[in-house]
């Protein structure tokens, strides 16, 4: 490998570039209009575009273009070369400052939710000059936010930054309360990115794969994870060569790749970042799973980001490791020697929790889609019920704290392995809990519930917001007080009086708990037609519309896209389960039973009584049979979508018929695949996609 250090951010306009080629002056107008989040002018713009374009243009770049992220979930770019025209008939490379701070894309097709009618094309990009540019494939990169003509946001980016925003002005009234005077307040994520690894040459005969990035139909592999011995297992050479260069090329790009690991189920891995601004972070998780995809490709393999890809087996999720901090390094969510006695930390962590359990509505909906449905409850995600786990200090400080009494801390545990040969380890103040939806983990919260292919830019946009809602309550009660700290001690009490009822150390897979959680009034929305409903409540939009982050408008907009993607996504998935059944599935099995039934046959004219042939010719006859009727049934079932009135109806109607259509359907299939001789079937099988990479 070579030299890390020099190759990291080796193709970013970072701060070490900017201050090599930028002049002194212009360098600090533009961190400080950076800090202060001010726009600015076109002189000053002129400059780093042309520094910008230099720098590209040596290491091989040619175009440029707007880097943005709308409402598909993926990110965007239209190319556009430095070549400009002079009188002679030639050309220069040019950038300037103009195309530098606005690009205009076409908009119309892109999703709206219906803010704007599909022959209304023109869309603005805006340069983020707080996430760096980079190169890729030869074209300078920069990061912009992205909203209609009429200034409606339709990207992910714009309602992140206006959120840091939010929780930055809330933070400091906070902070000001201690004495303490900060330039800004930031939210940091560490997003664990997890994903599965299968051979090319068997994903391209899964149409499933291919068309959904799941499989639809698949029988149990006679060995999955119930020995447990892929979870931090020795990491093959094939896919340890993948994750080699794929540290290499994000380090190139300025991306934090910290750790990697094999995951509980065969084939899947994880890696995960160290932490940065939410901003930049929600960047490098999109490049992040943009390169897992085409450099496995270069291994001859195909990254897999659906969160549920493999029926019974674990899927994958996106731990989104969320913390708060000052731009001087000042972690507020560090509990400290002696949390007890840290009334900053405690009033922080009120404040988060307050915001999760008034706005759990809000979380759920932000992890909402038909892939993350089949993943959320099952034993490797947390359920869809939004809980708080704080660990057992932390628990006992707020009970302290409820009831007026004295905490006594135990003294810090130490953990001896083996006499004096293995250092004592100092335990933690928390465990950690994988049935938590949202747990504290020593400085930092953990929200487990993403799905592997989201960006993280949505539940973050909910956390900062719901958290700086709740801190700006905070400081308006405790400005008005004549005693600051006992009005603090007074408000932490009330807090966690009037919402403990989210706090949840226990185990989140039990029947118990969803009973428990019903009695205290608890959400458990189970589905994303049930959720995406919520996102529309009087008090959503209202906390959404005070601090800026949509309009009414664009809060239904986005209700109305995650609606419409819900209803494709099942809806296509439908249409490839009913391709392969007709062209793959019945044929072959048609095939292995006209085979069976010429063995008989022969046996029987050889006077053979005793053969297995015609009973197991029988029982595939009765599944395909049912397969067939199956089949039929699901097609009428989505002519039924037609007449659905509107977008929520329709996702109801995939959820409630075409989905339990779908699921019925394959039953009878991978019953029957498990009787069907394998050179018969048209597909490969469980077994070898999930230990297909194994060498």
């Amino acid at each position: 490998m070579s030299n890390v250090p020099k190759m990291f951010g080796s193709l970013v306009f970072n701060e070490t570039v900017m201050k090599d080629r930028l002049p002194t002056a212009t360098y600090k107008t533009f961190k400080n209009a950076v800090l202060k989040g001010e726009a600015l002018d076109l002189p000053i713009a002129n400059i780093i575009a042309n520094a910008m374009k230099d720098w590209a243009l040596e290491h091989g770049a040619t175009h440029f273009t707007h880097w943005f992220q709308p409402m598909t979930g993926i990110t965007a770019e239209k190319h556009e070369s430095f070549i400009a025209p002079t009188a002679d008939g030639r050309v220069i490379m040019d950038f300037s400052g103009k195309e530098l701070i606005q690009g205009e894309p076409d908009a119309s097709s892109f999703p709206s939710g219906g803010l704007r009618a599909t022959f209304e094309a023109r869309g603005y990009t805006a340069w983020d000059p707080t996430s760096y540019a980079f190169i890729k494939d030869g074209c300078l990169c920069i990061p912009t936010a992205f909203c209609s003509y009429t200034g409606e946001v339709l990207d992910k980016k714009a309602p992140l930054l206006r959120s840091m925003c939010c929780v930055d002005q809330a933070a400091r009234r906070i902070l000001a309360l201690f004495g303490q005077a900060t330039e800004k307040v930031v939210t940091t994520v560490g997003p664990e990115q997890e994903y599965f690894l299968v051979d090319k040459a068997m994903w391209e005969q899964r149409k499933d794969l291919v068309y959904t990035g799941r499989t639809l139909f698949g029988a149990k592999v006679p060995k999955g994870q119930e020995m447990e011995d892929h979870y931090f297992g020795i990491i093959k050479p094939r896919v340890l060569a993948f994750m080699k260069e794929l540290d290499e090329e994000l380090w190139k790009l300025g991306v934090l790749a910290k750790t990697e690991h094999n995951e509980v189920a065969p084939a899947q891995h994880e890696l995960a970042p160290i932490f940065t601004t939410t901003n930049v972070a929600s960047d490098h998780n999109q490049l992040t799973m943009e390169f897992m995809k085409r450099v496995a490709l270069r291994h001859g393999l195909v990254c897999l980001l659906h969160e549920k890809p493999f029926a019974g087996v674990n899927g994958s999720g996106k731990h989104n490791n969320w913390s708060i901090a000052t731009t001087e390094g000042d972690n507020l969510l560090n509990p400290g020697k002696e949390p007890h006695k840290n009334t900053r930390f405690l009033l922080f962590l009120a404040a988060i929790i307050k915001a999760v359990d008034e706005y759990q509505d809000l979380l759920r909906v932000s992890v909402a889609s038909a892939g993350n449905d089949h993943r959320l409850g099952a034993n490797e995600a947390p359920p869809a019920i939004v809980s708080v786990f704080l660990g057992t200090e932390l628990t006992n400080i707020l009970e302290a704290i409820e009831k007026g009494k004295q905490y006594n801390p135990d003294a810090a545990a130490l953990l001896k392995l083996s006499g004096d040969v293995i250092p004592a380890l100092t335990k933690d103040n928390t465990d950690r809990n994988r049935t938590s939806p949202f747990a504290f983990t020593g400085n930092k919260f953990e929200f487990r519930m993403l799905g592997s292919e989201f960006s993280i830019a949505g539940p973050n946009i909910v956390l900062n917001t719901i958290v700086a809602e709740a801190l700006n309550q905070f400081a308006d009660k405790l400005e008005k007080a004549a005693d600051k700290d006992a009005a603090m001690k007074k408000l932490i009490k009330e807090t966690i009086v009037k919402h403990k009822r989210i706090v949840f150390n226990g185990d989140g897979y039990t029947d118990a708990w969803v009973e428990e959680a019903k009695s205290r009034g608890l959400l458990n929305l189970k589905s994303t037609p049930e959720a995406l409903p919520y996102m529309e409540a009087e008090k959503n939009i209202e906390l959404f519309v005070k601090h800026g982050i949509f309009t009414a408008a664009e809060v239904r907009s986005r209700v109305e896209i995650m609606l419409e993607k819900y209803a494709k996504t099942i809806n296509i998935e439908a249409l490839t389960m009913l391709d392969m059944l007709y062209k793959d599935i019945l044929p072959a099995a048609a095939a292995y039973t006209n085979d069976l039934l010429g063995n008989a046959a022969s046996k029987k004219d050889l006077g053979i009584k005793n053969c297995f042939e015609a009973d197991l010719a029988a029982k595939i006859s009765e599944l395909t049979a049912k397969m067939y009727n199956s089949g039929e049934k699901l097609a009428k079932a989505l002519k039924g979508a037609e007449k659905c009135v509107d977008m929520k109806d329709e996702a109801n109607y995939y959820h409630d018929t075409v989905l339990k259509e779908m699921e019925l359907l394959r039953s009878y299939a991978d019953a029957a695949e498990e009787l069907i001789g394998e050179d018969y079937l048209p597909y490969p099988t469980y077994g070898k996609l999930l230990y297909g990479v194994n060498n």
